[in-house]
Parts: structure tokens; sequence; C-alpha cells
């Protein structure tokens, strides 16, 4: 993903596809309307509930139910934010042990500074303790604008990821993105359970550094307003829309220790080049020009099953022109872009519910990605990631009551694994497969299904390429 390489890639891609209009955003809770919704997520603990960030300094919590009458009030911590523009109450995490120690952890602006703290629900689960508050870190604000906001916990290691803008104005005039003796420009990783207030992960690239003006938070830098991260759940990589500044919006594919490349770069393309000596800036995996879009709103991998077209593909945003896109991406091939449709109302954020269902917010109402078709047919669709190692997902679709056979192969016809075999119900399946205990090569997945209610039979048999 070096930056010459990855250009080639983007132009190659840049004027990306349209895809058949096969659902359309549907406002998931028409009874219910928000005042500056800014983040839509859940608390991991089966509750099945949402939980609204309004940027004023509130935070909401309801019935994942379309039919909901009412939101309660979770946290309001008003009279510590300062909002308006782009600062307030801007990212919201549930501990992934919430069910047992109820910490949630916020990031906000106040009169001057960034602030990341953690907060615990009461007796009552729908209320969270205001005055609980306890300060994990903050750091200045130069400007009022390019205050990042997200935070999430990363699925694989339990820290907590922070993604900081590079403290605002325009062109970074202090080039804080480029300097790893700030915060600014940055996504942070902490362990909030190693330490009080929290401990620096083995991992972080600056963790051995000796310098004490190297800020150790540090997980990767170079980045101008990254608005709105996500973790896939399947991979566990880490996705960032980064906010252009008059040209360009990227998409990145964060990593340990990476030099995303602002100010040196905007997108693909150089802006500042001064003391631009750093001798590997990382190339975003997809961006586009002002002619498309102006501030992107990052998104999420679909891993829902309501969509099984956007199974796999990162859904995001444009915050100005209100297109909502699908990318493909799967490390390996060139990546492509779908224009899926244009969203009714601003995309302020994306985000999902514990079924994996996907959400766009606006700063009034929540909508949901709802099918416009049915799907009538028997389906095998194309594994997803392909090539894959180790694991890869196998999607398919059954229109009636079925029995159902789903084997591998190898490329001399020998039987591996056996996917799933028996009844099964109508409804669209996915189900993940893992060769890590195989060579290299190609394998076949082969699908024999025949309805319990009709004369309709079917037989598919895909490729697949497993690379180590």
């Amino acid at each position: 993903m070096i930056r010459n390489l990855v250009y080639v890639i983007i132009l190659l891609c840049i004027t990306g596809s349209s895809i058949n209009a096969q659902f359309t955003l549907q406002n998931a809770f028409p009874n219910l309307t928000f005042n500056g919704a800014v983040f839509l997520t859940h608390a991991g603990d089966n509750t099945d509930r949402i939980f609204i960030v309004e940027q004023a300094g509130r935070i909401k919590v309801f019935p994942n139910s379309s039919n909901a009458l009412s939101a309660k009030e979770y946290l309001n911590i008003t009279d510590r934010v300062s909002s308006g523009g782009e600062k307030g109450l801007l990212g919201l995490a549930f501990h992934p042990d919430y069910e047992t120690n109820g910490y949630i952890y916020v990031n906000y602006t106040n009169a001057t500074s960034t602030v990341i703290s953690r907060f615990q629900v009461t007796s009552n689960p729908d209320s969270a303790d205001k005055n609980s508050e306890f300060q994990l870190l903050t750091f200045t604000q130069p400007y009022s604008n390019h205050n990042g906001g997200w935070i999430g916990f990363g699925p694989n290691d339990g820290y907590l990821y922070i993604a900081t803008g590079d403290g605002g104005s325009g062109g970074d005039p202090q080039n804080y993105a480029q300097r790893i003796n700030t915060l600014l420009g940055k996504i942070l990783c902490i362990d909030v359970d190693g330490g009080t207030p929290y401990a620096i992960p083995p991992t972080n690239p600056f963790v051995d550094s000796t310098n004490v003006n190297v800020k150790k938070e540090i997980y990767a830098w170079g980045l101008r307003n990254p608005w709105r991260c996500s973790f896939d759940p399947v991979t566990g990589w880490l996705f960032a829309g980064d906010v252009g500044q008059g040209d360009w919006e990227e998409i990145d594919f964060i990593e340990n220790g990476k030099n995303y490349g602002w100010r040196c770069y905007e997108g693909n393309h150089t802006y500042n080049m001064s003391g631009c000596n750093y001798p590997e800036y990382v190339f975003p995996i997809w961006e586009y020009s002002h002619s498309v879009g102006y501030s992107i709103t990052g998104g999420y991998v679909y891993r829902g099953q309501n969509v099984p077209e956007l199974l796999g593909k990162y859904i995001y945003a444009d915050y100005g022109t209100k297109k909502v896109w699908a990318l493909s991406y799967d490390g390996i091939n060139p990546p492509s872009n779908q224009l899926l449709l244009t969203a009714a109302n601003n995309p302020t954020s994306f985000g999902t519910d514990q079924a994996g269902e996907l959400y766009v917010v606006g700063f009034n109402n929540i909508y949901r990605f709802t099918p416009t078709v049915t799907l009538n047919d028997y389906r095998l669709e194309q594994n997803y990631p392909n090539p894959f190692n180790p694991s890869t997902i196998i999607r398919y679709n059954l229109p009636e009551d079925s029995e159902v056979t789903i084997k591998i192969y190898d490329a001399l016809g020998n039987e591996v694994d056996t996917i799933t075999t028996g009844f099964q119900q109508k409804g669209f399946y996915q189900r993940t497969w893992n060769a890590e205990s195989l060579a290299s090569g190609v394998y076949l997945v082969k699908m024999n299904a025949k309805s319990l209610s009709s004369d309709k039979t079917f037989s598919r048999t895909m490729k697949m390429l497993y690379l180590k």
C-alpha cells in the first residue's frame, strides 16, 4: 500500500460503478426524532438497545424496534461539553466487559480541549451516572475545528482507539499531524485496563522510545480530520474516513506505526512537501475528488444479513452531497466502488446494532437499509474475501424450505470438508470456512439443494483461492 502503487490502483478504479437499486433507506424509528445526532451504537450486552449520541452532550437509549415510541436520556453532560460547529460530544464506546463493569467511554470537547472520559452505569440500566466521570486523557485544541472524535475498542486486543484531528485551522499550519510529540492528527491506542488512568500497549510503535517528548499513545499518524472510523469484526481491520482539505477525500486502512501523509499529501496528491522526508508514506485505499463530494463520513464493513448484496463491503457516504457508496476491498485485489443511493438527509455518521445491521445517522432521524426486492431464487454467492487466508465467508439463499448440502473439494476433486447438510428453512445464510489446516491452492465449493414444497432443485460450484 505504498503511495505510488496504490496511486496506480486508484487511477484505474476512480470512476467506480453503480449498483442496481435493490434496497432503499427507510426511517428506522419513525416515532423518534433527535437533536443533532452524530453517532449510533449498541452496548454489546444482548439487550438489543440502540444508543444515540447528540452533539450537545446527550446520549439517548431505546429498544431496537421500529415501534419504539420514546427514547430515554442515558447520559447528560451538557454542563461540561462545548458544542457547535465541529465541537461537542463526538464519540461513545462501551467497554467489552460492559455487562460486568458498566463502563462507557466518551470523547467530547470543552472550551479548550478534547477530553476522553469514563462513566459508569447506575442500577438503572438505562441511565449512566453523570457524576462518575473519570478523565483518562485531555489535550488542548488550538482551534475549534478538526477534532476527530471517534473512539472504539479493538475487537481482538481490547484496547481503546481514539481518532484525533490535526488541531484545526486550514492546511495544518503547525504541521501537527506529522509531529510525534503531539497527540493531534493521530490514531491513538491505550490500554484502559492496564493502568491508572491507562497503560501504553506494548505493541504501540513508540512504546520503547527514550525521548520523553514522543507521545507513546500514538498508533498511527499523518491524519487530517478522521471523521468516523470502524473495525471490521470479521477481519479486525481498522478503517478511517479522513476529511480532505480543498480537493480530495480519502479512506485509509489503518495499520500500526504507519504515517498516512497529511499535510505532505492530501489523498494521493502532494499538498505541502516542506520537511517531508519520512521514508514511507501510506496511500489511502480510496479517494474521491471534490467534484464528487467534499466531506467524507466514514462507515462500516457490512456484516448483517438483511442486505446480502452489501456483505463484506465498506459502506460510507459524503456529508455534503448525501451520496452513499459501497467499497469492495480485500487487501489483495484493486478496490472497486459502487454508488448505492443518495440519502434524504446529510449523513453525519453510520452505526450498527448488535446483529450487525447498518444504520445511517442524520441529525434528526436514523435510517436503515431495507431490501426492495425479495430473493426468490436459489443463490450461492462468491465467497468473501477471495483470495483468502485462512478463513472466508460462504453465503447462500434458499427461497423455500430445502434439503441442502454444501461441500468443499480440492482441485483434484477430493472432498475436504462439509459446510452444511440436511434440512434448512428458507432464508439467507452465511457460513465461515477455515482452511488453516490445508495447503494453499484452489478449492471448490459445491451446493446442492432441493425444495421440500416444489420441484425446484439447484446445483452450483464456485472456485475459491486460498493463499497463505
